[in-house]
Order: structure tokens, then C-alpha cells, then sequence
């Protein structure tokens, strides 16, 4: 199944299931694809949406204290883990955030949550916050987690930012440049870019099997190739659906947590309030000392801040 594995690995990805104590697994129908699922708690229904180059297993740290008060949703995205990874199309809709969370919007309906809560970092943030603007009756609070919006980062792209987040250009490139040179040597790329998005610029953040996890995603063709669709859609489609919606002043209505890494992406250009503030209605930011990868970097000082949010608006 995944090439460039060292032995053992195999039994590390099978270990992931364990960093989910009680937690079921499925897959349930999204847009035309299957979404692979952990769910576990009981409570108000929470959706936890993961980034690149990752999968819902970024969750395990904090999934089990969110699921003593939550009906806990860890999936993962289409063309990541083992959710299905249909190939690209020419326009790159199938990677848009707007059929991804069509997606999750089918995930939610088909385990009978028609209104739920959401934890979105990096490409699962933009998932999120791509829902809360076309179905804004589908949330009652939205998490984003060390990102900014896809406009932003595009407007704001100078020398600087585009040295700290290079992938966005690389990984966006027609096909099949950025896939014939990941497939290369995935196991150092994802190694590379993982340690180089945390404050201590190392792997010491990721749990074993967790890592694995994610390099079995990584190390599939297909998966590389959805990867990049990913990126292909935030160049073109995404971008040309916030433009339209900042230009005409739509805004998201549901409470907003922007969290982000004292040492990551975001706050590298803008601080996060000031311009979440300009596409959200209610909103509040706060930082972590952590990098990009905040839950797994300080799972503690994250759910401090992330746990308050939720029970105040999960249930709304």
C-alpha cells in the first residue's frame, strides 16, 4: 500500500487506532466519495478537520478530552489518509473547500447532526471557514486553527511570506512537477516540512504512530497527487470564491475562535484578529506557544483555550 515505508512502519499505522481509546471507526458518504471517520463522546456533535501534510490522527492528543463533553467527529479529507482520492479535475473543483465541506456537511447529516460545531487547522481551517460562508445555518461555532483566509495569504504574499509558506506556489504547479518530485523522497518531505512549521524545528512533537500515519497518506500517488489538486484549488477556485465574497461584504455570522502558534504561519503577516475581524461578526483570537502545529506541539494550552470556546457554542 505505501511505498518508502521502513519496516515496521505498517505496524505503527495500525497502532494509529489506539491514539483513539473507544473511538469507532467508519466511512460515510460525502460528495461522491467515501470520508474515513473516528468518532467516540457523547454530547453536542464536534468536527474535527485536519491540515497538510497530515491526517485526523493530529487529533489524538486532545479527541479523547473533547469526547467527555462532545460527540467527537475526527475525519479525514478527501485525498488524505484513507479517505477516498479521486484524481483531479481540469478546473481543480474536486479539491475546492466548497465540495470538501460538502463533504463533511454529508459526513454530519448521515450520523443525524444537521448543526454542529467545527475545529479546522490549516486546510481543514479553510474547509471550515468555507462552510461557515455558504452554509451558515450548518455551525454554531467555528475554531480555525494558526491560519489565515486563502485571500489573504495570497494578497499578502511578499519575499518574506512566500519564503515561510513556499509550499503554496511549489505544490501548486501543473501537474505533474510538484508530484514527480515528492514521490521522489516523501518520507524527507514530510519529515522536512513537518519539523520545519514547529517552534523547535524538529520531530518531537509527533507521536510515532501519528507520524506513521501520516506517512502512509504521504507515500501513496494518489495522496500526492490530491495534495497538490489541494493547493492547485486554493490558487484558482478558492481564491476566486473569497475574492468574490470579500468584495461583496459576505461574512461569517456563527462565533469564531482563531487560535494560532506564537511561532507559526498566521500571525507572520497580520495579526489574526485584525483581519479575521474583517470577514467575521464575532470573533476572538488567541495565541498558543507552539508553532504551526499548535495540537500536537501544546495539546495543555490549546484545549485551555479551545475547550471554553466549544462548550460555550457547540450547543447553540
Amino acid at each position: 500500500m505505501c511505498r518508502d515505508l521502513r519496516k515496521g512502519d505498517m505496524a505503527m499505522v495500525e497502532a494509529a487506532r489506539d491514539l483513539f481509546p473507544g473511538f469507532a471507526a467508519r466511512r460515510l458518504p460525502g460528495e461522491g466519495v467515501e470520508i474515513f471517520c473516528r468518532i467516540g463522546g457523547e454530547g453536542p456533535p464536534l468536527l474535527l478537520l485536519h491540515g497538510y501534510p497530515q491526517t485526523h490522527a493530529m487529533w489524538h492528543g486532545i479527541a479523547g478530552r473533547l469526547a467527555e463533553h462532545f460527540t467527537v467527529v475526527a475525519a479525514d479529507l478527501r485525498g488524505y489518509g484513507q479517505s477516498d482520492a479521486p484524481a483531479g479535475d481540469e478546473g481543480h473543483h474536486l479539491y475546492s473547500k466548497r465540495v470538501m465541506a460538502r463533504d463533511m456537511i454529508a459526513v454530519m447529516r448521515a450520523l443525524g447532526h444537521e448543526r454542529f460545531a467545527l475545529v479546522g487547522h490549516d486546510r481543514g481551517g479553510r474547509v471550515g471557514y468555507r462552510l461557515a460562508l455558504d452554509h451558515p445555518e450548518r455551525l454554531t461555532g467555528l475554531a480555525v486553527l494558526d491560519i489565515l483566509p486563502t485571500y489573504d495569504y495570497w494578497r499578502n504574499m511578499d519575499w518574506r511570506y512566500a519564503m515561510a509558506i513556499y509550499h503554496w506556489t511549489f505544490l501548486a504547479q501543473p501537474r505533474p512537477l510538484p508530484e514527480r518530485l515528492i514521490a521522489g523522497a516523501p518520507e524527507f518531505y514530510l519529515d522536512h516540512t513537518l519539523a520545519s512549521w514547529t517552534a523547535t524545528k524538529d520531530l518531537s512533537a509527533f507521536h510515532p504512530a501519528a507520524r506513521a500515519d501520516y506517512l502512509a497518506s504521504f507515500s501513496q500517488p494518489e495522496r500526492q497527487h490530491a495534495a497538490c489538486e489541494d493547493y492547485r484549488a486554493g490558487a484558482t477556485v478558492d481564491m476566486v470564491l473569497d475574492t468574490s465574497d470579500r468584495e461583496s461584504g459576505h461574512r461569517i455570522f456563527c462565533p469564531v475562535l482563531a487560535l494560532f502558534g506564537a511561532a507559526g504561519l498566521a500571525g507572520k503577516t497580520a495579526l489574526p484578529l485584525n483581519t479575521w475581524s474583517d470577514w467575521c461578526d464575532n470573533v476572538s483570537a488567541a495565541g498558543v506557544e507552539a508553532g504551526h502545529f499548535l495540537v500536537e506541539e501544546n495539546p495543555q494550552g490549546t484545549l485551555e483555550v479551545l475547550l471554553p470556546f466549544l462548550l460555550e457554542n457547540a450547543g447553540a
